[in-house]
């Protein structure tokens, strides 16, 4: 049995049933862990949460921000983004079933040495922190009272986590944290304006795995999320978001000996909005 971890899908079905292919991945026996972005701005949305779903247990994903976006739009909240293809969820005879499933996914899985989020982890959370505010965050996503975080959601304060924090403002810095981070202060104060890739930052600030003295750096974080940084495969970080979007690669590694796979992808035409 092996376990594969592969970067932002964003609804790029061809292309992941192309890397599954040349992994040789079978569900009867493998284990594939998604690290979040599994829909919006490809074109296959729908048929990605199907194919995803029905893989039962062999799969575990945990929720990117285009996964949370196209819940809350389910729920009537937040706007329609320019590039979004989600309409063919939205419309989809199970759609209800398909969102229920993506909303049951976790925002953080650890297991064997590895942690994987889709975006980061504060530098002042250790491991179990991060496992704590994962639970707390997910308990409000699964049940009954779901669509009051979605109403909620969208914000950039604060800024900084603090253990004082209290409904909204609190699980909105957790959700921040995991979905959207990629550069903060040494101070843990988030920004979440640049999308370039380390060193084209404003000054002051750092990618958050480099932050010193970060509490998690003794094990071995799993991202997506950020294109612009390529893939990296260290001791303490595997960065798997290698723009398959934007007719990079789809990327996977194979968590048993650390060998990373890819396919070349060709990139989106988005209609006009």
């Amino acid at each position: 049995m092996s376990t594969y971890v592969i970067g932002d899908i964003q609804g790029c079905q061809d292309s992941l049933l192309r890397l599954l292919d040349e992994v040789k991945f079978d569900p009867r026996a493998d284990r594939l862990w998604l690290v979040g972005d599994l829909v919006n701005r490809g074109p296959d949305s729908l048929v990605v949460l199907r194919f995803l779903k029905q893989l039962g247990t062999a799969a575990i994903s945990v929720l990117g921000n285009h996964d949370l976006h196209l819940l809350a739009l389910a729920e009537g909240f937040g706007r329609v983004h320019k590039g979004d293809t989600l309409d063919a969820v939205l419309a989809a005879p199970d759609r209800d079933e398909l969102l229920h499933w993506l909303r049951q996914q976790k925002l953080a899985w650890r297991e064997g040495g590895f942690l994987m989020v889709h975006a980061g982890v504060l530098p002042g959370w250790t491991v179990d922190d991060t496992m704590q505010y994962a639970a707390e965050a997910e308990t409000v996503l699964q049940g009954a009272d779901y669509r009051d975080f979605f109403a909620q959601m969208y914000g950039n304060t604060p800024v900084a986590w603090d253990s004082d924090l209290q409904g909204m403002e609190r699980l909105r810095v957790i959700v921040n944290a995991f979905t959207r981070l990629r550069y903060c202060s040494i101070n843990g104060e988030m920004e979440f304006h640049h999308k370039g890739a380390p060193g084209t930052q404003p000054t002051g600030w750092l990618p958050w795995f480099d932050v010193p003295g970060r509490k998690s750096a003794d094990t071995t974080i799993i991202i997506g999320h950020w294109s612009t940084l390529g893939l990296i495969n260290r001791r303490d970080l595997v960065a798997l978001d290698t723009g398959c979007l934007w007719g990079g690669r789809l990327t996977a590694i194979r968590l048993d000996d650390r060998q990373v796979f890819s396919v070349q992808c060709p990139p989106m035409r988005h209609p006009k909005s």
